[in-house]
């Protein structure tokens, strides 16, 4: 067998490889039909087609309805120009709405970031933190409508069932005076009447020597003294004017008025005044068994109860009102989303490089100083897209306020969202206005998105 030699007649002419066609711009021609990765494009638009088609469905096609629906008027037959549009700056309803929705752009994004970043640095050196950041992450796991009837119970305004108020009363009676004895009043057959004000009198004047009975009706036992004890029959004292305040009922009957029962209680810390010719010449407090004594000098004074005996007790703070409703709502945001911003920011916050902390540290800087000029401009890009996801979401914010505020006050609490939804169903529904809502929240979700798409691509060509 012989083999053909270079240049022979049975020599195999070599193989070039052939060069693309290019264009005049010097680019590969895309005239085989495959794209830059070799992908033939007829094969692309297969695959995204599906992709395409639930865009246009979903996204595209609900907001170029909305656009068109809200030119037209509540019975969407005929043209309605900017009518829709006006009424977004004229009525008091939607613009309470955007007043609301301001407040709610301010505050809660910037509060849930505050604390997360809070969280995400002292929880970073602490051993139990991990267990921490799962507690306060938990309400992640809760749907909008779960939270909402939490904190509708949360905020009651009963102590006995809200714990808001619980604690809130909790302090204040800490701190300030409990109520005494609410609704507390005397029978007409008792030696007391009104004296004005809220508080009672004796009918005669009192003196040293004979005992003075002061006694009430009208306590429900859950607002008896704990420590109360059967009350005591006063004993005249020469020296003295004693007397006794007592509740004047015996629980099952048997009871006879204006006489001290060995089951009836006495009237612990009520407040006993001595009132002779329009001045207090002198106080006393009765005792566990309502017993109370004062000086001789007081004689010929009629003896009051004053109106702080019978105050209705502090029940807390109404934070459903007018006023708190709508931080109160927002407080329960912050309370599910914290925990969202504290983990994106914890993740950052692990990807610093520890060598400038330290440096800083070996310079001489506090921690207040690392955190405040280094370890925050280093997470920027993070605190950011926490901030401008929590803005969003903000924006679109319903079943919170729709579950938590009451009826009366949900003209108050009242959101864009809430709003469109109030103003596209029910009997009075005009889907005009309703359109026009959701094409301002579209409009006022376009500039957040663009920024964040923005600083995306700024990221991304780093």
């Amino acid at each position: 067998m012989t083999t053909a030699t270079t240049g022979g007649a049975g020599a195999v002419p070599p193989v070039h490889p052939v060069p693309p066609v290019r264009t005049r711009t010097g680019r590969p021609s895309r005239r085989s039909g495959r794209g830059v990765t070799g992908t033939r494009r007829a094969v692309a638009v297969a695959f995204l087609l599906p992709a395409l088609v639930l865009l246009g469905a979903l996204v595209v096609y609900p907001i170029a309805y909305s656009v068109y629906r809200s030119f037209l008027d509540q019975a969407g037959t005929g043209f309605a120009g900017l009518d829709n549009y006006r009424k977004l700056f004229t009525d008091d309803s939607i613009r309470t709405a955007v007043k609301n929705n301001l407040i709610w752009v301010v505050l809660a994004p910037t509060v849930s970031t505050a604390l997360g970043l809070i969280f995400a640095v002292l929880t970073e050196r602490i051993r139990w933190g991990t267990a921490f950041k799962l507690v306060v992450f938990m309400p992640m796991a809760i749907s909008m409508l779960a939270a909402g009837i939490i904190f509708r119970l949360v905020y009651d305004e009963a102590p006995e069932r809200g714990v808001a108020n619980a604690v809130w009363v909790g302090v204040h009676d800490t701190f300030a005076e409990s109520a005494g004895f609410p609704k507390a009043h005397p029978l007409p057959v008792h030696p007391l009447k009104a004296g004005g004000g809220g508080s009672f009198v004796t009918k005669t004047t009192v003196r040293a020597g004979v005992p003075v009975l002061l006694p009430l009706v009208g306590v429900v036992p859950e607002k008896m003294p704990h420590d109360a004890v059967p009350a005591r029959t006063p004993a005249p004292d020469g020296d003295r004017i004693t007397g006794t305040a007592w509740l004047d009922f015996t629980r099952g009957g048997g009871g006879k008025p204006n006489t001290v029962d060995a089951k009836e209680l006495g009237l612990k810390g009520i407040e006993v005044e001595a009132v002779k010719n329009g001045k207090v010449v002198a106080t006393a407090t009765a005792g566990a068994d309502g017993s109370f004594s004062l000086p001789a000098a007081a004689g010929g004074a009629v003896l009051r109860l004053p109106a702080d005996n019978f105050r209705e007790p502090y029940n807390g703070v109404s934070w459903l009102g007018p006023s708190l409703v709508t931080p109160g709502i927002i407080g329960s945001y912050v309370w599910m989303w914290a925990g969202f911003a504290m983990v994106l920011i914890a993740a950052g916050l692990a990807g610093l490089p520890r060598e400038l902390l330290e440096a800083a540290r070996v310079d001489g800087a506090n921690e207040w100083q690392v955190f405040r000029r280094i370890t925050v401009p280093m997470l920027a890009p993070v605190l950011a897209v926490v901030l401008v996801t929590l803005m969003i979401n903000v924006l679109k914010v319903f079943d919170l306020i729709f579950i938590i505020a009451p009826g009366s006050s949900q003209d108050d609490a009242n959101v864009l969202a809430l709003q469109l939804y109030r103003s596209s169903f029910g009997t009075d529904a005009d889907l005009g206005v309703g359109s026009a809502i959701a094409v301002l929240l579209l409009l006022l979700v376009i500039p957040v998105m663009a920024f964040n798409i923005r600083r995306i691509r700024k990221e991304g060509r780093r």
